[in-house]
């Protein structure tokens, strides 16, 4: 069984690709890459077909047309489980998620089932954002965490680490979400279904280039999301 796999969706990311999968590359050599570009018109893909072709670790997933972030990762998650990966990470291309922090993921992985990288445990910390943005972020989650019971500090953030039976067992094939809900949702489906949740710190910065992905649909989605999750139970759980 081979280690670890990183899905990586992308979208008009070309002014990082190439950088953050040096940095993915150098962090620690028990890493795989698998690209999901959702035909970007700026050329990330083939940005990201150029650095495949020099370096074995890194495959290109081409999708025809954008449809979520929820999609493209359990797009790459197939690919991922398909090919025998033990673990499965998750993580943002824009550097607002540390590959420097990818090692301690992998760590706490050994005895957790889904590991979350967490900007609210002690630790964790967003420097960079303005208040109105640190009151959405955290509201945010403390109104998810309300709603579905949940005791984990960071619910929407998309830094992650699942162990394959974690993906194996909550039915990837019915998952709702599409945005940032999408997060939200997997780990309550990892929760319900019994598995154990670790959230490791993490420094959150803004992105280093481009522009956020956020909109308002994406937020009223999480928004709503939330309630339709509390009538989701895994199989078998009583």
């Amino acid at each position: 069984m081979r280690e670890a796999c990183v899905v990586l969706p992308t979208y008009d990311e070309r002014e990082n690709i190439e950088a953050i999968l040096d940095a993915i590359m150098r962090a620690d050599d028990r890493l795989d890459v698998l690209v999901v570009d959702d035909n970007s018109p700026d050329g990330t893909g083939r940005l990201a077909d150029a650095f495949a072709a020099r370096e074995p670790r890194v495959r290109v997933l081409h999708r025809e047309r954008k449809e979520g972030l929820g999609r493209a990762y359990l797009a790459g998650f197939a690919i991922a489980l398909s090919d025998s990966y033990r673990l499965v990470l998750e993580m943002d291309a824009d550097f607002s998620h540390p590959p420097q922090r990818l090692p301690a993921l992998l760590e706490a992985a050994r005895d957790a089932d889904l590991v979350l990288g967490s900007r609210y445990v002690p630790g964790g910390a967003t420097p960079d954002w303005k208040t109105g943005r640190k009151i959405i972020s955290r509201g945010g989650s403390l109104y998810a965490r309300t709603v579905l019971g949940l005791g984990v500090r960071d619910l929407t953030g998309g830094f992650k680490c699942f162990r394959r039976e974690v993906l194996e067992r909550i039915d990837l094939a019915s998952v709702r979400s599409r945005g940032y809900a999408f997060q939200i949702e997997l780990t309550y489906r990892a929760v319900r279904a019994g598995f154990r949740v670790e959230e490791v710190p993490i420094v959150f910065p803004d992105r280093r280039v481009g522009r956020s992905k956020m909109s308002r649909a994406i937020f009223l989605e999480a928004v709503r999301g939330v309630w339709a999750m509390r009538g989701w139970r895994p199989s078998g759980a009583a």
